[in-house]
């Protein structure tokens, strides 16, 4: 049917709420849909080129068997069948723990495949299920375990006196740092009623353009100028007393462990001026309402589970958590009703008992190590990984260094790709198996709601919520098949019965019990739609109202309200975690030293027209020949010798990658800034090719986070010379 239809984009996780205008069957426009919603009609250029990804030449219609260079259609069932006997032997002679599974972003678009495929691991019996969330921001986790988070919530942006973001750009990359809602717009707000906004990041991005003051840190040092923030509101005595005084401990451990890091020190290491750090730190002090938020960049950096550690103490320190009589910050509407209490949850242990055998590495609150997985796939021990499940990633340009990924990859007895194109990694599948795209599928905004388990600042902080029947039709003589179905129909063949489990919370930190649900394993497939209603079984709203509200609707605007503490809640914020406390002792011991070699950093950034490699192939986001420039400041330009589009070599101790040069006076003197997520397989193509230079190409794994195994991928030591 044709005509305008009301729908969400699910291309990343602000799922903004569109309209889609649908000609013959097939969607020719996307436009921000302005009814009511409190998005304000906001689109970005990949939510507006849904159409052009539909429809677009590259997609795959039906799944592929693989083998060498041969690309074999088969059916949908034919390729559940296939992998269901080769599973079988691989099982049969090595184990469940030979099986792995991967999850990527690429899940947002459908995130109800990600049940029955996991519930399949457990099915038969292994444990080892990877995600992007080690290798993007393990630190929002592990911070909240080790120092404990806030049951009613942390302040919203929208009400906040002082904010602070380090190493994000919500203007751009739209769930880090400020409300998914349309971002900039409610920064400018904020910014207008008087909010003090203050931004660490070595570049001025459009977030620092708007800034009260930005903080142009040298990358890497995220850690040293917290500290020194702290250092400075525990000297002039600017933190909230009595709220540490009865909900936190470890503030002793907390004000040795910063003392070092005076002004002076942590400004000159961070390469700021001393006078800037100390009006930070009284700027975010003087604000009754604010929040410190760590983003991709202190997380890509070198001590990332620090710097999201120290913003929750700099939080904590001045009391920024709600308080009971305030509005609850993430009011949930798709998720389970439950009572906000102005209380801790406790801190609790960031290691799990799994050990990777290949590497140490253990699992942690953040998921298993995926930095660590190329490694236990190349592992010859018994425990070794030889199928692996990969759904919605891409590896071959996610996981840190590329030659070894690829290495990888190709040893697997089995790979089994799910993605509607053929990414660099489906080229070494032996499978690769096309789901359908979002606006052939229903879809909600629970996803939304639920990453305020993910970190203390993310969610919807509004009570918004949407749902979306799919909008036009699957293409014409195609066989797509949902994630969710192919596992249900593997677990089928294969004789397993799948039980899917919905928690909200992180770890122990839950506000209603989990759920197990049981699926009849003699039943059609369920559907996406009966997904959806299993998802949503006991929602605060029920699924129903919300679907009689097309275009989305705000419930109870008046706010849930947050309630007093129970009487007898012994939990307590933890101010000085002997982990991270030792990791900032290993901070003073280890100052950094120039290397005439590497003498500029690396640092990576987001841009609007993609989500990591999504989107790439299009030519309305990416006109050919756009490749992956890297940015340098014009003053590196001018001692380098180089013009602006020359061609050059850019290296690590890790790897190599060529490219075009371009100037960007919005970085900081002495840093290389690239886009992540592009980049094509090594084997068979070189960096000047039109798929651009990878990030992956020039991390290597010799420097792991001790707890998540996470490598370096930004503040990286480069070099630049010109191609000859």
């Amino acid at each position: 049917m044709d005509g305008t239809f009301p729908s969400i984009c699910r291309l990343c996780l602000a799922y903004c709420p569109i309209e889609v205008v649908v000609e013959g069957g097939r969607a020719v426009r996307v436009i921000g849909d302005r009814s009511g919603t409190p998005y304000d009609g906001y689109t970005c250029p990949k939510g507006r080129a849904l159409p052009e990804q539909h429809a677009a030449s590259s997609r795959l219609l039906r799944p592929l068997h693989r083998n060498g260079n041969k690309a074999t259609p088969l059916t949908s069932q034919q390729a559940v069948d296939d992998i269901a006997a080769r599973l079988r032997s691989i099982i049969d002679t090595y184990g469940p723990e030979a099986v792995g599974y991967y999850i990527g972003t690429g899940v947002v678009s459908n995130p109800t495949g990600q049940g029955p495929g996991i519930a399949f691991m457990r099915a038969i019996g292994s444990d080892l299920v990877f995600s992007a969330a080690t290798i993007d921001k393990p630190g929002a986790n592990v911070s909240t375990a080790l120092h404990g988070n806030w049951m009613a919530g942390a302040h919203r942006m929208e009400d906040a006196d002082t904010w602070m973001v380090i190493g994000g750009n919500p203007v751009i990359s739209k769930s880090n740092g400020a409300p998914p809602n349309n971002p900039g717009v409610r920064l400018k707000e904020a910014l207008a009623r008087g909010m003090k906004l203050i931004v660490v990041d070595p570049r001025r991005t459009e977030t620092a353009k708007r800034a009260t003051l930005h903080l142009q840190i040298r990358p890497g040092e995220d850690a040293t100028l917290l500290a020194g923030i702290i250092h400075v509101i525990l000297s002039e005595n600017l933190q909230d007393q009595a709220f540490i005084g009865r909900h936190a401990e470890g503030l002793g451990q907390l004000r040795d462990a910063v003392v070092a890091f005076t002004p002076d020190y942590a400004a000159a290491r961070a390469g700021v001026a001393a006078d800037d750090l100390t009006a930070a730190a009284r700027m975010f002090a003087a604000g009754r309402i604010g929040g410190a938020v760590c983003s991709t960049g202190p997380s890509f950096s070198s001590h990332g589970n620090l710097s999201f550690y120290l913003a929750l103490c700099l939080n904590t320190l001045c009391g920024r958590w709600a308080r009971a009589g305030e509005r609850a910050p993430f009011p949930n509407v798709l998720l389970p009703e439950y009572t906000p209490k102005a209380q801790p949850f406790a801190p609790y242990p960031a290691l799990g008992s799994r050990v990777l055998s290949a590497t140490g590495l253990r699992q942690n609150a953040s998921g298993m190590p995926t930095g660590a997985l190329a490694d236990q796939i190349l592992s010859d021990g018994p425990d070794r990984i030889r199928a692996l499940f990969c759904v919605g990633g891409n590896p071959v340009l996610a996981w840190p260094d590329q030659a070894r990924t690829e290495q990888a990859l190709a040893r697997l007895d089995l790979l089994a790709v799910f993605d509607y194109r053929m990414t660099p990694t489906a080229e070494f599948a032996d499978y690769v198996i096309p789901p359908p795209l979002t606006l052939e599928i229903p879809g909600n905004t629970q996803m939304v709601e639920w990453l305020k388990y993910i970190g203390v600042t993310r969610g919807m902080s509004v009570p918004w919520a949407q749902h979306s029947p799919a909008v036009i039709p699957r293409p014409e003589g195609s066989d797509l098949i949902d994630d969710g179905e192919f596992f249900f129909r593997l677990a089928q063949a294969m004789g397993l019965q799948l039980n899917l489990t919905y928690v909200s919370g992180a770890g122990p930190h839950l506000e209603v019990p989990t759920r197990i649900v049981a699926l009849d394993m003699q039943a059609a497939p369920p559907t996406v739609d009966a997904l959806l209603e299993m998802e949503c079984a006991g929602s605060r709203i029920p699924l129903e109202e919300v679907k009689r509200h097309p275009h989305g609707r705000l419930f109870d605007t008046d706010g849930i309200r947050v309630q007093e503490a129970d009487p007898d809640c012994a939990a307590r914020l933890r101010l000085g975690d002997p982990m991270m406390m030792e990791e900032l002792a290993d901070i003073l011991r280890d100052s950094p030293q120039d290397d005439d070699r590497f003498p500029l950093r690396l640092i990576c950034r987001r841009v609007n027209n993609f989500m990591n490699s999504v989107g790439q192939e299009l030519e309305v986001l990416r006109p050919v020949g756009q490749g992956n420039p890297f940015g340098l400041h014009p003053q590196d330009m001018a001692s380098h010798g180089l013009a602006p589009g020359a061609e050059v070599v850019v290296r690590s101790a890790d790897g190599t990658v060529r490219g075009q040069v371009q100037p960007d006076d919005s970085l900081r003197p002495g840093t290389l800034s690239m886009t992540h997520g592009f980049g094509a397989r090594l084997s068979g193509a070189d960096d000047r090719s039109e798929a651009g230079a990878s990030v992956a190409s020039l991390t290597g794994v010799a420097e792991r986070d001790r707890i998540t195994g996470m490598p370096r991928f930004s503040a990286i030591p480069v070099s630049i010379t010109a191609c000859p």
